[in-house]
């Protein structure tokens, strides 16, 4: 029965039917909470249909609601994966309208959560976009349901993060638009985290070295505290080992009340030399020949930081799939340079 609701939904939705579409979103809407999850999945599924079809004004809908059934439970690929399909989309259309509107001298762009659509608007705008207008418009009233259900998706999917299709890309305009749009505000560093990412980890001063797979690491200090957790241990790197607190809190724990702060192990440098900075994220290691390199270097001065998540919703994975001695790495570390002696600025 739920998912027949929502595929008539999804049927309104793509006919646009307004007639039919506000009673069907606001029957799913009551019943999302007290169906099993399987049946919000199948749902789910359905509105996964509309969100790739409809017109962006009703697919932020579908997108919108789709977040909530996500939040109840259901599984979040089918539906996850037509929201990000649609977002270069609503992004790209909404940044047109701001900067056609900023073009009119108009002032700061109308408030999509306070304000309609109308004649005047699209007036104000058509000028500089012509018979872009209205679709620049309806991505501009679209972008914080869009911006909603984006961040729900990433949050609740490694599929879906791991599907993004030209990450960055879609990162810088997301964040653009970000500027408009306070639902959008973490969507963009939600986008950039890698899951099932491979990394090649080198320890200069052993010569050894590790492939290790990574996801759902939100920046480099919970990167470099899984690390030090991977690393500092028998058979591996010298060192004290991290709490096991810093580590637990990492992956997918809560900080326990009274949890020191974290103690850096290292100075992370890339295959050029360059610093890794702490507060960036995994994907912006550059990579060399396909592979994302990390080099351990010993601290230039001791580092201090909270444990925990950037994304506390979001559980991290850290494996070692395989390990080097020097001698397997000799041609790696012929391309490794040395570090920098400042960080670049």
């Amino acid at each position: 029965m739920f998912e027949q609701t929502c595929a008539d939904l999804t049927r309104a939705a793509i006919e646009q039917d307004q007639a039919a579409f506000g009673g069907l979103l606001q029957a799913v809407q009551g019943a999302a909470g007290t169906v099993p999850q399987a049946e919000l999945t199948a749902g789910a599924r359905q509105l996964a249909q509309g969100i790739e079809r409809a017109s962006l004004d009703q697919a932020a809908w579908l997108a919108l609601m789709s977040g909530a059934l996500v939040e109840n439970g259901a599984d979040a690929q089918a539906p996850g994966v037509a929201v990000i399909g649609r977002l270069p989309d609503v992004t790209t259309g909404a940044l047109a309208f701001a900067d056609a509107w900023e073009k009119a001298g108009r002032g700061e762009p109308p408030d999509p959560e306070r304000h309609e659509p109308s004649r005047e608007i699209w007036e104000a705008v058509r000028p500089a976009l012509g018979e872009g207008a209205g679709p620049a418009m309806e991505a501009w009233w679209s972008l914080p349901r869009f911006g909603m259900a984006a961040f729900t998706v990433l949050t609740f999917s490694p599929l879906v993060r791991a599907s993004v299709p030209d990450r960055e890309s879609l990162a810088a305009v997301v964040d653009r638009a970000a500027g408009h749009c306070e639902q959008l505000s973490w969507v963009g560093d939600l986008l950039r985290i890698l899951e099932g990412e491979r990394l090649l980890v080198l320890d200069r001063a052993s010569g050894r070295g590790w492939t290790v797979v990574i996801g759902g690491i939100g920046d480099n200090f919970q990167l470099h505290t899984l690390l030090a957790g991977e690393l500092i241990r028998p058979g591996g790197l010298p060192g004290e080992p991290p709490d096991p607190r810093w580590v637990a809190s990492s992956r997918d724990q809560d900080v326990p009340p009274g949890t020191p702060p974290v103690v850096g192990q290292w100075n992370l440098v890339d295959a050029n030399g360059e610093w890794i900075w702490n507060e960036g994220v995994p994907a912006d290691i550059p990579q060399v020949g396909g592979t994302r390199v990390v080099v351990l270097d010993p601290p230039a001065y001791q580092r201090s930081w909270n444990p925990g998540r950037r994304f506390p919703m979001v559980p991290a994975s850290i494996s070692i799939e395989a390990a080097y001695g020097p001698a397997d790495l000799h041609d790696w570390w012929q391309r490794i340079k040395p570090a920098t002696a400042r960080p670049a600025s």
